[in-house]
């Protein structure tokens, strides 16, 4: 990416491109236009409020999935809807009065905890239709003995032996992939849970959320989400929602970072990068290596790009080069706008990156810069002891 390597920006930064960001949400309002379906943004990809207000003229709320980022998305909106195994008793009251729309994650959970709801809110239940589409279980939310919804089956008894529950859930929530780039998940989890359910409690719903997990780049690529939102709704009379996060932000999010030293070792070149793994931690805890926004020549010089903190496994992976980079020199890593400056952390010390909003021209603005004095107050003890 010639113009963030160029760009005068302090490093290590998390840059977010402002106009890939606004593209895709311009998609979504087109398919929703085309569907009837209502577009949600999944904030857990990436919180930073000036990304939520960039998206809220153009989506029609926000998911959240706890108490925190529900007052963080309310001061940007008044249509959240939440679904998390982490609700607590505590927190149920103030969180039926920020969210409109809540999917417990449990039959237990919706039991104990509905009635404390209050009359704002409309309450759901988050289901596993028990389909899995992954290989990778750490992926799946529908993984045997997933801490993930309620069984379609276990739902399907529960309303058999209570006559009332039905009358009770207001919507359904689901979520059953991650980074599909294929509809076709979501069309077969529809239908199973049309047929294990019946439509005559669809029809009964008021709302289902079809939660996300799913990446697209056209309105062609939504073409069977707006089938199957269409169908939903002239069958049984639900509002629909869909709640993508990675796919709004993911493929607008940089890192750039410098070298700051280089040096050899068993016969391979190191460059040491002033950030690091635990800047974007899915790459250490699912082994995955970032995309280089520089073009990888077919042969060239290879590098390791490593971390600068003290983790052996602090290491970027291994990428080739036209000309092995020099100390000084920038490197920008792609696609990595999405969980990664959530999870970032201070490991080491070494600080957080500088977040940057790219117009995804020539405009870069600085838009916030983490500190010491941040770092000093993490790990200082509170004034008053509890």
């Amino acid at each position: 990416m010639p113009a963030l390597a160029a760009s005068p920006l302090d490093t290590p930064a998390f840059v977010y491109d402002e106009s890939q960001i606004l593209k895709t949400a311009k998609l979504l309002a087109q398919a929703r236009e085309a569907s009837g379906c209502k577009m949600l943004y999944s904030i857990k990809a990436l919180p930073f409020v000036p990304v939520l207000e960039l998206l809220s003229p153009w989506v029609d709320g926000f998911a959240v999935s706890s108490l925190f980022e529900a007052r963080l998305a309310a001061t940007r909106t008044d249509s959240l809807h939440i679904t998390t195994p982490g609700l607590r008793r505590s927190e149920i009251a103030e969180i039926g009065g920020l969210c409109r729309f809540v999917a417990f994650n449990s039959l237990q959970q919706f039991q104990r905890l509905q009635p404390l709801l209050g009359e704002q809110a409309s309450a759901g239940l988050r289901v596993n239709p028990r389909r899995s589409f992954l290989d990778d279980r750490r992926y799946d939310p529908c993984r045997e003995s997933s801490k993930l919804g309620t069984p379609l089956d276990e739902l399907a008894q529960a309303l058999a032996e209570d006559g009332s529950l039905a009358s009770q859930i207001k919507g359904l929530h689901f979520h059953t992939v991650f980074s599909s780039r294929s509809f076709a998940p979501l069309r077969e989890t529809v239908e199973h849970i049309r047929r294990s359910l019946g439509g005559a409690l669809l029809s009964r719903l008021d709302w289902i959320n079809l939660g996300g997990g799913y990446l697209f780049e056209s309105l062609e690529d939504l073409g069977v989400l707006i089938e199957i939102a269409q169908d939903l709704q002239r069958r049984f009379g639900v509002a629909v929602y869909f709640e993508p996060g990675k796919a709004m932000v993911g493929r607008a999010g940089y890192l750039a970072a410098s070298v700051i030293d280089r040096f050899r070792r068993d016969g391979k070149t190191v460059l040491v990068l002033d950030s690091t793994v635990n800047h974007h931690p899915e790459i250490f805890e699912y082994q995955i290596r970032p995309a280089p926004a520089w073009l990888e020549p077919a042969q060239g010089e290879r590098a390791i790009l490593a971390g600068c903190t003290c983790l052996a496994g602090d290491v970027f992976g291994e990428y080739r080069f036209d000309t092995l980079p020099e100390v000084g020199d920038r490197l920008v890593f792609a696609d990595v706008g999405a969980y990664s400056l959530v999870k970032a952390n201070r490991f080491n010390g070494h600080n957080l990156p500088s977040v940057y909003a790219w117009d995804g021209a020539a405009g870069i603005r600085l838009m916030q810069k983490p500190c010491f004095e941040e770092y000093f107050a993490q790990w200082t003890a509170d004034a008053s002891p509890v």
